[in-house]
C-alpha cells in the first residue's frame, strides 16, 4: 500500500520525524510494532524496518528514524504529499506484557530507551496508565525528550555528560534511586544486556525490544533470528525470529552469549 507523508521534521543532524497518513496502520498499531518501508530506487529491493513511534489512533502514525544509508537517506528527502510504499503494522509488541500494569495507580513501570530505541517507547509511555519513570540514553545530542515529559518522570543519561546524568541508562537508574515493578526497554544490545542484568539482580520482570537488520519482515526468511533459551516451533532450534516472534521478548528468554 502507498501512504502519504503529511509532515516531516529534522530533529537532529541525522534524525528525522515523519507523520504518515495511513488509517489502517494508525488504527491497528500497537506499542512495540514496526512497519517496513520500500525505497523508490530499483537497486534497493529490501524494505527498511522502522519502529512505530506514535499514532493518533485514527488517521496517521509517526516514525522517527536515523539516516544511516541509502534507504533511510531516500526517506529523509521525502516532502509533504510524497508517497511511501509501506507494509504493516508488523511484529509482536508489548501488548501481552502490559496487562498487569494497565490502569494500576499503585504500580510503577520503568521505561528505558537508548539511541534510536527511544522513539518506539513513546507510544508505550502514552498507552500505559500506571506511574511511569522514563529513562532516555543519548550519545551526543538530544531528541524527543520533551515528547515524553507529559507521560512520566523523565531522567536523561548522556555518555558525554552534555545533559542529565553522565553515563549510561543504568548509571542513571542507580543515581536516581529508581524502584519499579516492571521494566520495558529498547536500544542497542549492550544496553539491553545491562537492563537484563539490572532486572535480574533486582528481581524485576523485564521486556526488551531487539533492533536488527531484516529482509522480509514477516518471518519467512530467517534472516533476523536471535538466540533464545527455548526451541522455536518454526525452525526447531533455539532461535526466534525478531520480526515475527518479536521484536519484543521477555528478557529472560533471550540468550545474549
Amino acid at each position: 500500500m502507498f501512504y502519504k507523508v503529511i509532515s516531516t521534521e529534522r530533529l537532529a543532524e541525522d534524525i528525522i520525524s515523519m507523520w504518515i497518513e495511513a488509517p489502517q496502520i494508525a488504527q491497528n498499531a500497537r506499542a512495540g510494532q514496526f512497519v517496513s518501508i520500500y525505497c523508490d530506487s530499483k537497486s534497493e529491493l529490501l524494505p527498511r524496518p522502522i519502529s512505530i513511534c506514535d499514532t493518533d489512533g485514527q488517521q496517521a502514525f509517526r516514525i522517527v528514524f536515523r539516516v544511516v544509508g541509502k534507504g533511510t537517506g531516500e526517506f529523509a528527502e521525502k516532502k509533504v504529499g510524497d508517497m511511501l510504499r509501506i507494509i504493516g503494522p508488523l511484529g509482536n509488541g508489548y501488548d501481552e506484557y502490559t496487562a498487569d500494569y494497565r490502569d494500576k495507580s499503585d504500580k510503577t513501570a520503568l521505561i528505558i530507551g537508548g539511541g534510536i530505541g527511544i522513539p518506539p517507547m513513546l507510544l508505550l509511555s502514552k498507552l500505559l496508565d500506571c506511574r511511569k519513570i522514563i529513562v532516555l540514553g543519548y550519545r551526543d545530542y538530544l531528541f524527543m525528550q520533551d515528547d515524553f515529559a507529559e507521560y512520566g518522570d523523565v531522567i536523561i543519561a548522556s555518555e558525554n555528560g552534555m545533559c542529565g546524568i553522565r553515563g549510561n541508562v543504568i548509571d542513571a537508574v542507580n543515581a536516581g534511586g529508581v524502584s519499579a515493578d516492571v521494566i520495558y526497554s529498547c536500544g542497542p544490545i549492550p544496553m539491553l544486556k545491562g537492563v537484563r542484568s539490572y532486572a535480574e539482580s533486582h528481581n524485576i520482570p523485564a521486556y526488551i525490544s531487539l533492533e536488527e537488520k531484516m529482509a522480509c519482515g514477516i518471518g519467512a526468511c530467517l534472516a533476523c533470528v536471535c538466540k533464545t533459551n527455548d526451541v522455536d516451533g518454526h525452525s526447531m532450534v533455539k532461535n526466534k525470529r525478531i520480526c515475527k516472534d518479536g521484536p519484543v521478548f521477555d528478557a529472560e528468554e533471550v540468550d545474549f552469549s
